[in-house]
């Protein structure tokens, strides 16, 4: 009893007193602090940049000018604004100021003081996605305001089985985290593991959503994405429905989606608003691009130093005419031309907009005809290059898009090496990957594998929205129907006939 007694007393020596809070806030040209006037028994302290002045001049100040104020309680039931409080605690009062709240305290009173919410904020409006762009469907996207997000969402999911959870992460930045999750639907044992990961995150400054991503993703030193980020807020409503979980963080623009498989990379929202048969085709096209654009330089490098038996001889005189005075083998001429088309693209992103396209479309003109007129690389390759080049942005996810351009290195090592057997060896290795990687602790290739037969009806082809009447089943809803499949009547024919 006397230990604990001890502990208790060497705690609240520990903890900062509103003196020593006020001392260590004054160290700062941003803090303000000050009394109405002689006469009045309140001081106002507060952070400047974090305060809207309309709350000051417009509600505290008007009543501490009042006669019949004389404590720091009756200025709180006569202030009209919402989540005012009295706090003593040191801790709390540190926390209030760093929220952008204004502190008030009575001339000569230390203990207790009161809080009015006065929170300036800045918030751009609600523009186009920009790394998700649809033709066809909605075209907002979220901003880097936690509520204007959760009002995107809100609007979207008129239910109140939508819940809402937060909490802060962070040392120093102190980031609001929202956790959203459908009640009765979600798998509770997948909610509670995305809680506990989160608040088990350790770390100092946290400003944007893909560090807390690193932080509780199952392979940390994969280089495949294992959660869905996205700007869209229909992706986020659409994964709600199925039974997933997605968390959000303030001062970032992407929520994140999981558990995530796959396939989900490659599809985009227009395949969900345009007729089956035409999502699913282009659907398809995105895998086949994905292919083409791993094996594509790759399978040249192998055909052209081990495999010649498999170029047809009316080919095999034009991709020699195109090499004869290449001086050196074809890894060399696909690693300048990689490297050349890499580097345009990282230059393009960079720069402003309207330099990064003219220095990606002018630049790529330029460099590939002098490269062929040179002699560094064949005009075969170069068309080969391109393609490749345009098939690795089919992906709708950016993330994605760099995975695909960062694994197409290996397989041209492998081909140089070993050639087609080396392609095949790399495969497999991407293949034991993929099987053994995991989201949320939910398998990475579902519905692939483990095969899930009623799951694949939205994977590879999207069948039509009537006969997507269950949620995936690898997600272990609570509720699997969607709807209630209903017997279509017999339409009548048209009296003419």
């Amino acid at each position: 009893m006397f230990k604990r007694f001890q502990k208790e007393k060497i705690n609240r020596r520990r903890e900062n007193t509103f003196r020593d809070i006020l001392t260590t806030f004054q160290k700062s040209a941003d803090f303000v602090s000050f009394r109405v006037s002689d006469q009045s028994p309140f001081c106002f302290h507060y952070l400047d940049p974090l305060v809207d002045d309309r709350y000051l001049h417009d509600e505290a100040l008007a009543y501490t000018k009042r006669k019949d104020m004389h404590t720091l309680r009756d200025l709180q039931r006569a202030i009209p604004l919402e989540e005012t409080n009295i706090l003593c605690k040191g801790k709390e009062i540190e926390e209030h100021f760093l929220s952008g709240h204004i502190i008030i305290q009575k001339k000569g009173q230390t203990e207790e003081v009161l809080s009015l919410p006065a929170e300036l904020i800045e918030k751009r409006s609600i523009e186009t996605p920009e790394n998700e762009f649809t033709v066809v469907g909605p075209n907002e996207a979220f901003i880097e305001s936690i509520d204007v997000n959760l009002n995107l969402i809100r609007k979207r999911l008129r239910t109140s089985d939508l819940v809402v959870e937060e909490m802060k992460v962070g040392r120093f930045s102190q980031s609001r985290v929202a956790i959203l999750y459908m009640d009765g639907l979600t798998n509770k044992q997948l909610v509670q593991t995305l809680r506990q990961r989160i608040q088990d995150v350790d770390y100092d400054e946290l400003v944007d959503i893909s560090q807390i991503n690193q932080f509780i993703t199952d392979y940390p030193n994969s280089f495949i994405p294992q959660l869905l980020e996205t700007e869209r807020p229909e992706r986020v409503t659409s994964g709600l429905a199925e039974g997933k979980v997605v968390f959000m963080m303030d001062g970032s623009p992407h929520m994140t989606i999981g558990p995530t498989n796959f396939m989900e990379f490659f599809s985009s929202p227009d395949d969900h608003y345009m007729l089956w048969p035409i999502g699913s085709a282009f659907r398809l096209i995105r895998i086949v691009a994905l292919l083409f654009s791993v094996h594509a330089t790759s399978f040249y490098i192998a055909v052209t130093s081990y495999h010649h038996e498999l170029i047809p001889d009316e080919l095999l005189d034009t991709l020699i005419a195109s090499r004869i005075e290449v001086p050196y083998p074809p890894i060399v001429e696909v690693v300048i031309l990689e490297l050349t088309v890499e580097l345009l693209r990282e230059a393009g992103a960079r720069l402003p907009s309207r330099i990064g396209q003219t220095i990606g479309i002018v630049g790529g003109i330029v460099i590939g005809t002098a490269v062929v007129e040179a002699s560094l690389a064949s005009s075969v390759l170069l068309i080969m290059i391109g393609i490749t080049a345009l098939a690795s942005f089919t992906a709708p996810i950016y993330k994605m898009g760099n995975t695909i351009r960062l694994i197409r290195f290996p397989f041209v090592i492998f081909a140089q090496v070993f050639g087609i057997f080396g392609m095949a060896f790399c495969s497999g290795l991407y293949l034991y990957h993929l099987f053994k990687l995991t989201s949320l602790g939910y398998p990475y290739l579902a519905p692939l594998y483990p095969l899930r037969l009623q799951d694949l009806r939205d994977v590879i082809f999207k069948m039509p929205i009537q006969k997507q009447q269950k949620r995936p089943m690898v997600l272990r809803p609570q509720k699997r129907k969607r709807f209630d499949v209903k017997h279509r009547k017999t339409i009548p024919k048209d009296i003419e006939e």
